[in-house]
């Protein structure tokens, strides 16, 4: 049997779309229950119309429960306030202020259960200039400086992925399971609360070091001399990602792979602080010699030679990955959909992505019963403020 070491926690989920969902889920992936909070009906909007038959709902979703309740009822409130001293850890991800007007704040909660732990996660924090403003991963790629620094110099552009909201999920996962500790060696209640823009700062931590010793703002390109990294197309049409950073070892590795002993000699490049600074000149002899020969022979020889490079892969390509595969990264579900597992493992063992992606409401009536009688579960049902799928 799996080791979860969340077995027995409980977490109650009011909010949606990625950031909060994705550190639930691997909370989720990690032992605990996690319910989440719906309008009724519809849903969160991260279902897009579609229930559990989202892709994206279900990769941040599979394994939790949904209960469906009217939050902007009073009744619907009352519900949710009972169930709250059921569970350990209280999770939203509304604008600042909005639970809070619901009765559903941190002081609120504490007063229901004393011991509770309390986490925000929001656009820019609940407090300063931006508290209020509305944000979602673009505006942490831009807002963080992400796109200036994944850019060519003076043409900023969108990148491909949501790293800001993921980062932002890991921030929150992080900081609950710190916030439990805190509560298991003080007993008292924890406040944790993360953002987008806090968490992005993360992803900015080479940038800002860059920056200082660049004495201007880095861009895409400012930190591949400093790496000695490179990205190189072989004759099969395959690309390959070499990294040999400030290690001697690796520079004379990688000559000796080209079969280029030369270069190991030639002043411009003999050792890493000249390479650094004719780095731009060594990237087209780099390149013009990995284009001479295939991909496999270059994993052939770059092996042999222990110099630090990967493929360059699709996603597609990722999943296919026999390392991957070997480590039990990824889970498949019936229909294909890949789901990520968390990045951990556990006496050995990586914790699996159990069940499936609720239906809106799909755990209504159990979840509910915890606190009310069938008979008034039949009544809220009946006046619209909770929905049950019981199909």
């Amino acid at each position: 049997m799996q080791h979860k070491p969340l077995d027995g926690i409980r977490i109650l989920e009011i909010g949606g779309y990625i950031a909060l969902p994705f550190g639930t889920s691997f909370l989720c992936a990690l032992g605990a229950e996690v319910v989440k909070v719906e309008r009724p009906v519809t849903g969160e909007d991260f279902r897009r119309h579609q229930n559990d038959r989202s892709p994206y709902f279900r990769q941040y979703n599979t394994g939790k429960r949904s209960i469906s309740v009217d939050l902007k009822t009073r009744e619907g409130i009352a519900v949710v306030k009972a169930l709250v001293p059921f569970f350990d850890v209280v999770l939203e991800n509304l604008r600042p202020g909005k639970v809070a007007a619901m009765g559903l704040g941190p002081e609120d909660c504490r007063a229901l259960r004393p011991d509770i732990v309390y986490g925000s996660v929001t656009g820019f924090g609940t407090t300063g200039p931006l508290a209020d403003r509305p944000a979602y991963d673009t505006i942490g790629h831009a807002f963080g400086g992400l796109y200036s620094l994944f850019s060519d110099s003076g043409r900023p552009q969108l990148a491909g992925g949501l790293s800001a909201d993921l980062v932002t999920g890991l921030s929150t996962a992080t900081g609950v399971l710190a916030a439990l500790v805190g509560r298991l060696k003080t007993g008292q209640p924890q406040r944790m609360e993360t953002s987008i823009m806090e968490a992005v700062s993360v992803l900015t931590t080479d940038g800002i070091t860059q920056a200082f010793e660049l004495g201007e703002d880095p861009t895409r390109t400012s930190r591949h001399p400093q790496a000695q990294n490179f990205c190189v197309p072989t004759s099969s049409g395959e690309y390959l990602a070499v990294h040999l950073s400030s290690s001697q070892k690796f520079w004379t590795s990688l000559c000796r792979a080209m079969d280029r002993m030369d270069l190991a000699e030639d002043p411009r490049f003999a050792e890493y602080r000249p390479r650094e600074a004719n780095y731009f000149e060594l990237t087209p002899i780099v390149e013009a010699e990995f284009a001479t020969k295939s991909k496999e022979h270059w994993e052939k020889v770059l092996t042999e030679n222990d110099v630090p490079f990967a493929p360059v892969l699709s996603m597609n390509g990722y999943l296919d990955h026999e390392q991957v595969q070997h480590l039990e990264l990824v889970e498949r579900q019936d229909d294909g959909l890949a789901l990520l597992r968390p990045p951990w493992k556990f006496d050995g063992q990586r914790p699996d992505r159990a069940g499936r992606a609720p239906k809106v409401g799909a755990d209504t009536r159990e979840v509910a019963s915890e606190v009310l009688t069938a008979h008034e579960i039949d009544e809220l049902l009946a006046s619209g403020v909770l929905y049950a799928d019981e199909s």
